[in-house]
């Protein structure tokens, strides 16, 4: 009876494709961009893409994860994933100015809600380590809401 439960936990399936934004305060960055693409009934990768100009500071962040997704109950999953990512920063006021790039490795945990309609909603955490020009002690974590459009 065991066997059977963990079989069907995992053929819920995930989405083959889901585009939407990311909603957090990743170090400023505010939104990203947000793709993942399934690569089975139960892993996937998301890349995530925010940036942020304003007068004096500009930056990017690239983020890739490779998730882990497990069944919970009917549209409801949970997700764990690892990854990392890369990214650039400038920064310039009156006449002093500085700038950057870093690499960073990334954890994600996180739940979220597939609807009937092609819609998903996702709340996570993700917790960043990074090395030099990254950010304060090197670490960096942020809580989002996502949005997602899914399709085939």
């Amino acid at each position: 009876m065991l066997l059977g439960l963990a079989f069907s936990v995992q053929s819920q399936g995930i989405s083959k494709n889901a585009l939407g934004l990311r909603f957090g305060d990743n170090n400023g960055f505010g939104g990203e961009i947000s793709y993942q693409r399934g690569l089975s009934k139960s892993n996937r990768l998301e890349a995530d893409l925010g940036w942020r100009n304003s007068r004096n500071f500009d930056a990017f962040q690239l983020t890739g994860i490779y998730q882990w997704v497990w069944n919970i109950d009917g549209g409801f999953n949970w997700y764990a994933g690892v990854g990392g990512g890369l990214g650039s920063w400038s920064y310039k006021y009156n006449n002093n100015k500085d700038n950057g790039t870093f690499a960073f490795a990334a954890g994600d945990i996180g739940i979220e809600y597939n609807f009937d309609i092609p819609l998903m909603i996702s709340l996570d955490f993700r917790p960043e380590f990074g090395g030099t020009n990254y950010y304060r002690d090197s670490y960096n974590s942020d809580i989002a809401l996502a949005l997602r459009y899914k399709f085939n």
